[in-house]
């Protein structure tokens, strides 16, 4: 059954593959966006309808809101004139913060982000917020969620189409989605891959010096977090990997990410 589900994702990466910005990777697009951005709508709404986000009055959302306006449109700008715009069309960015003390954050296709009040003490400044506002942007924008959704189609519910499986298995369905991006006070089991993680590490160092913040702070957050002991590894660095080798990528790419960073006056 296995060789039979690894010969068709062979067949379909082979006729349906476009290019990830800046990484060239090539990536495996099964699933149509626009049906994805309207599942993730849904549940960002259902989501806050149970976690009220904090007002715009209350600073850390006021720096949530801010932050995250300024890298979505240092991104989106820089993905239409480089001839990504497709990366973002339908795109309506909101930014919100709840009160939640799990070390996490999200954000949906679509654009829809919310950060949890637990996240807060690692990122500890509006830098720290850049690092994982730009990262978990360019999940986004790289579709990693759509690659993930698209594996779990097919191993999980026998690779019918998101139509036929949102009709057929509902629940199933949303359940996978909504472990595929992290929505809950914890990020679910379909984790991204390492392969993701490094990906939007390098993407997100672009982003945020697009929008004027150092890429620098991305190393310092990310040894913060490699420091944290694991008994007490909170949810958000468990399936994030954060060790040696992540640390040497961001190092390494380092260079190039600087070539992007134009200080904000």
């Amino acid at each position: 059954m296995k060789t039979k589900i690894y010969g068709i994702l062979i067949i379909i990466f082979l006729y349906s593959c476009v290019k990830v910005p800046i990484t060239n990777r090539r990536q495996m697009k099964l699933l149509p966006e626009s049906t994805l951005i309207g599942l993730g709508t849904t549940s960002y709404r259902e989501f806050l309808s149970g976690n009220p986000a904090l007002p715009q009055s209350n600073i850390n959302a006021q720096m949530i809101k801010t932050v995250g306006e300024r890298v979505s449109s240092a991104t989106s700008l820089y993905l239409r004139e480089n001839g990504h715009g497709k990366r973002v069309a339908g795109y309506s960015w909101e930014f919100n913060l709840v009160n939640n003390n799990a070390v996490n954050a999200w954000c949906m296709p679509g654009g829809k982000i919310v950060f949890y009040n637990g996240i807060l003490p690692y990122t500890q400044d509006e830098n720290g917020v850049a690092v994982v506002m730009a990262h978990e942007i360019a999940h986004a924008v790289a579709r990693h969620g759509n690659e993930r959704m698209s594996q779990q189609l097919l191993l999980a519910l026998g690779g019918v189409s998101l139509d036929v499986a949102l009709s057929s298995k509902p629940d199933e369905t949303r359940d996978l989605f909504l472990m595929t991006y992290g929505i809950g006070s914890t990020l679910g089991a379909l984790a991204y891959s390492r392969q993701h993680e490094y990906e939007a590490d390098k993407l997100g160092m672009v982003f945020m010096a697009l929008a004027g913040y150092d890429p620098e702070h991305a190393l310092r957050f990310w040894q913060r977090m490699s420091q944290i002991n694991a008994p007490k590894l909170p949810e958000f660095v468990s399936t994030h990997p954060s060790d040696v080798n992540r640390i040497n990528e961001i190092q390494a790419f380092m260079p190039k990410a600087k070539k992007y960073y134009k200080p904000r006056n």
